[in-house]
Formats: C-alpha cells, sequence, structure tokens
C-alpha cells in the first residue's frame, strides 16, 4: 500500500510544474522508510499514476495518507489552489468530507511529534463518513 501512497504523493509534486528537491527527498524518505527500494522509488517521479487504488486501507493509514499529502504540500512554502483540491479530492476518496482540509491546513506541518499527531487524528476522524479500520 506504501507505494500507492507515494504515488499520490508524486502526483501532488507535479502539480506545480516542478518537483523540488525537497519535494523528491521528502517522497523517497517515505518510501524508504516502508521498505520500497530507491531502484522501485526513482521511476515513480518520471510518471503521471492515472489510477491509484485506495480501497481496503484502515484508518490510520487514510490518515497517514492525507497528512503526508498536507505536508508535502506545504514543503515548498507555496500553496496552489490545484494542489488544495487535489488533497480535497484524495481525502474524499479516503472517505473525508472534503472540509478535513481546513483542519489539516491549520494543524499539519513538516515535523509533527507523536503526540500532535494523536491530537490531529483524533479532530480529523470526525470528517470520515465510514468508521472502519
Amino acid at each position: 500500500m506504501a507505494l500507492a501512497q507515494l504515488k499520490l504523493l508524486v502526483n501532488l509534486a507535479r502539480i506545480d510544474g516542478e518537483i523540488s528537491e525537497r519535494e523528491r527527498k521528502y517522497i523517497t524518505t517515505i518510501g524508504l522508510a516502508n521498505g520500497i527500494p530507491q531502484d522501485d522509488i526513482t521511476p515513480l517521479f518520471n510518471q503521471h499514476h492515472d489510477y491509484i487504488d485506495l480501497n481496503h486501507l484502515n484508518n490510520q493509514q487514510k490518515f497517514n495518507y492525507i497528512v503526508s499529502l498536507v505536508q508535502l504540500m506545504k514543503i515548498d512554502e507555496r500553496l496552489y489552489q490545484e494542489e488544495i483540491r487535489y488533497c480535497a479530492a484524495v481525502a474524499s476518496r479516503l472517505g473525508y468530507d472534503q472540509a478535513v482540509m481546513f483542519d489539516l491546513m491549520l494543524h499539519v506541518r513538516e515535523a509533527m511529534q507523536q503526540k500532535e499527531l494523536e491530537a490531529l487524528k483524533q479532530i480529523t476522524e470526525q470528517y470520515l463518513s465510514s468508521k472502519q479500520g
């Protein structure tokens, strides 16, 4: 499932026309942390990923996906409407009400402690349409 997350992140990073070094490093770090070899990560940057299966994710995975998307969106310190719309669309596909983006934009930072993530997870769970996982 981590490969699907990387594909979402690559699509988001490509929205503004270029993948910055910080974005590339962030995506690569997530891939490596999830046991994906560098040789499988690198080609992802040169592809557009049309269909990404988000079914069968539990609530923790959904939360991790959406937080990583918002962190990536904020990493270059420039927010584009297309990026926000993309994240909102992914949030919707993950089963969140798109209004979750307001709380995420307010609370997500590049580096977050476990306690902060747990508090944010509690906030975002109210936006989930189906209580599963």
